[in-house]
């Protein structure tokens, strides 16, 4: 009885038990999966008769709700409102009405009877029918409240957020008319130069901006700049933040700042002493993200004081401030108290890595301590609002160095599919969160033995009572000071693979969210914000889902070292659907050269990534494969000079080779086109080995030269005058 109840429940919460592999095989949910993830969700899976009981309970709830609370539709589409009832109250009269966002008003009557029987149920010998009522509607995109009484009563029975979102995503006009465009993707941190403090910040970015629009290209790609940690800094992973709805403050430029020149913080940074300590901190191979950040926070501290001197609710900055901090509202007093509290709890007991380990009264934001403690410590959460406010000034204007250079995309962020279970996020959503599980991947291409990334997932029943605002915030302030936001991991937009705590990866499954919901709310804001969408769809994807994102007007992603026809040739780059981005690696690959001299591999042997040496030998043999069909492919186009040999065994990965594969990208049918300025300099180690935490320095390596060496080296920009040339001539 009880695995039939679990069966139930699993269908009913939107749990897949089957699905097609990264190879293109069956495959199915490890059975105990069922129930540690039903337990994860709050479920008594070990309680037979309680657990007959919830799900007796969720279903009742369901036909009890007459109507959903969110209603997502998309402009000159049939929109029908669903309501459900028992049949005796079919023929009950409805009074409608709606309100949309500019404020009109819209009425109606409607009777459920009137419209299309979409379901029956029977619950305690009472049958329940569900039908489909046309509201006659054609609504403007925005968000509208609907509201559902019982005619000759006034307490509306239900209201329902009614959103209605265009057809497609935003694309700026010239993408639309056809223009090919390219840019750098990079990793914000690892940028060098004479003049930053041991990490790339957004003046650098500015910087870079300024040089590739000279040179042509059209965007700058960013990892997740979310906000992580300012007191335990060597917690750097941008796909693990704290929040995905503020910024990184290590990004900062302090000197940037207009308060600094009157500050106390000048004498500081122009003293001896500190002149040495960001001599050492730029000098490092590897970004030190504690000495960096507690050297800023230093002096950030500092030019916070003359701030609060000099500014206050009449000044203009002050007013300013003022009017981040209302737009901000609970969220930004979130984060602000989070980063506030989690220093004093460092300070006071040492390792205060995440809200876990606090003091029981701080663990969540709505607990009346926390409340008190922010009142009486208003100084220092005022000084972490204000990190925020600075680290929005500079991307705002980083962002306008794009629009004044010309580009037409501009700046790309990038939105993390979600937060570490000790995150700001949590601490003040918890209720949003399922802690009883993780999401990652199943094995795959990048990830033989799967992958668990560590981040408890949002429960899509949650988002659907909460009418989808978290999502709606969550685009929203991603889209800020840019012209693109890629969603990485676009597959969580359908489903995310949720691994029970505490179990390996391979024992998740599939967890279902309602995608064409969450497609109209990202499409709505992409207009709303000008913003052209990217979605990263690579590992395992189901069918059906490339037609999907293309239908809605979103990028696909095409990676070159994955783009192999069934004879395990590789397609040219001509042949790439024309809505995607293309690339030859990302930052969970290996660079250029790295790959091409298997670097990736004898790393991962060296960590114990792979099962047994035999799957390893397999990995080296189809690598000196590939190898050989990307020759083949190179010189069938013309892409590289016929001096080059064919014969894998006498060719490495030299910049004539390098640049080839580059400018073969680039003559592409694909919209967009990221390179990586990694392989630009040839560098051989990666960024990122996904499955690993601390046996590699994962999100720390700094790129090998500064930005001014890039712009001024007559090969890398001769390379990329040959880009931009092939990408005028690309069809």
């Amino acid at each position: 009885m009880s695995e039939q109840v679990i069966d139930q429940l699993v269908k009913l919460r939107g749990i897949e038990t089957s699905f097609i592999d990264a190879w293109g095989n069956p495959a199915s949910v490890v059975p105990q999966s069922k129930a540690t993830l039903l337990a994860a969700l709050g479920y008594p899976v070990d309680d037979e008769e309680a657990l007959l009981e919830a799900y007796e309970n969720d279903v009742e709830a369901y036909w009890n709700q007459i109507t959903p609370v969110v209603k997502v539709v998309r402009v000159g589409q049939s929109s029908p409102l669903e309501i459900r009832c028992p049949i005796y109250n079919a023929s009950q009269e409805y009074i409608w009405s709606m309100v949309t966002e500019s404020g009109d008003k819209h009425q109606g009557t409607v009777k459920a009877v009137d419209g299309e029987l979409v379901a029956v149920h029977t619950i305690d010998e009472q049958e329940y029918h569900a039908y489909d009522i046309e509201l006659g509607l054609e609504l403007e995109p925005g968000y509208h409240q609907l509201e559902l009484s019982i005619a000759g009563e006034k307490s509306p029975l239900v209201s329902v957020r009614y959103i209605v979102a265009q057809q497609e995503a935003f694309k700026q006009p010239a993408i639309s008319q056809g223009k090919k465009i390219w840019g750098p993707s990079v990793q914000l941190y690892c940028l060098r130069s004479e003049r930053n403090w041991g990490v790339g910040d957004f003046t650098d970015l500015k910087d870079l901006i300024t040089g590739i629009g000279a040179s042509g290209g059209d965007f700058v790609g960013l990892n997740p700049i979310h906000s992580l940690y300012p007191s335990n800094p060597d917690s750097c992973s941008p796909y693990s933040p704290s929040s995905r709805r503020w910024l990184n403050v290590i990004y900062i430029d302090v000197e940037a700042i207009e308060d600094y020149a009157n500050s106390a913080a000048k004498a500081l940074v122009e003293s001896p002493e500190f002149k040495a300590r960001l001599e050492q901190l730029r000098s490092t191979e590897h970004v030190d993200y504690k000495g960096v950040t507690e050297a800023k926070i230093e002096a950030l501290k500092l030019v916070f004081e003359t701030f609060q001197v000099n500014n206050n609710g009449r000044t203009k900055r002050g007013k300013a401030f003022k009017a981040f901090m209302i737009e901000g509202g609970e969220s930004l007093l979130q984060q602000a108290s989070y980063d506030a509290i989690q220093e004093q709890f460092y300070a006071e007991f040492g390792n205060a890595w995440g809200w876990p380990v606090w003091p029981d009264e701080f663990k969540k934001f709505q607990n009346p301590a926390v409340a008190k403690w922010i009142k009486d410590n208003k100084s220092k959460v005022d000084f972490y609002a204000w990190l925020q406010w600075m680290a929005d000034e500079q991307m705002a204007i980083a962002d306008q160095q794009a629009k004044d250079s010309g580009m037409e995309m501009g700046i790309y962020r990038d939105l993390a599919v979600g937060v570490s279970e000790g995150s700001c996020e949590i601490w003040g959503q918890g209720d949003l969160y399922c802690q009883g599980a993780t999401v990652g991947a199943p094995p795959d291409i990048l990830g033989p033995l799967g992958q668990n990334w560590g981040l408890p997932p949002m429960d899509p029943e949650k988002l659907i009572e909460q009418q989808y605002q978290p999502m709606v915030d969550l685009f929203r302030s991603n889209m800020r000071s840019c012209g693109a936001l890629r969603i990485d991991h676009a597959m969580a937009l359908l489903r995310l693979w949720w691994v029970p705590k505490g179990e390996s990866a391979d024992k998740g499954a599939y967890m279902y969210y309602a995608l064409e919901d969450l497609l109209g709310i990202l499409i709505l804001e992409s207009h709303r914000n000008q913003c052209l969408i990217i979605g990263e769809d690579l590992g395992t994807v189901p069918d059906g889902i490339f037609e999907t994102f293309q239908e809605n007007g979103i990028h696909s992603y095409r990676i070159f070292l994955f783009e192999q026809a069934e004879d395990g040739g590789y397609t040219a780059p001509s042949h790439y659907p024309v809505q995607a981005m293309a690339a030859i690696t990302t930052h969970d690959m290996p660079t250029l050269r790295g790959f091409w001299h298997c670097d990736d591999l004898a790393l991962g042997r060296e960590l114990g990534l792979y099962p047994d040496e035999e799957v390893l030998q397999s990995l080296y043999s189809d690598r000196h494969k590939s190898k050989q069909k990307i020759l083949n492919s190179l010189h069938g186009l013309g892409s590289i000079p016929e001096h080059i040999s064919n014969d894998v065994n006498w060719v490495g990965m030299d910049q004539e080779l390098n640049y080839g594969m580059q400018t073969h990208m680039a003559a592409g049918s694909c919209a967009l086109l990221s390179l990586q300025l990694e392989d630009w300099l040839q560098m051989d180690k990666p960024v990122n080995i996904p499955g690993t935490f601390e046996e590699y320095p994962n999100w720390r390596r700094k790129l090998s030269h500064n930005l001014s060496d890039i712009f001024n080296d007559s090969q890398i920009t001769d390379l990329l005058a040959k880009i931009s040339l092939a990408r005028k001539n690309a069809s």
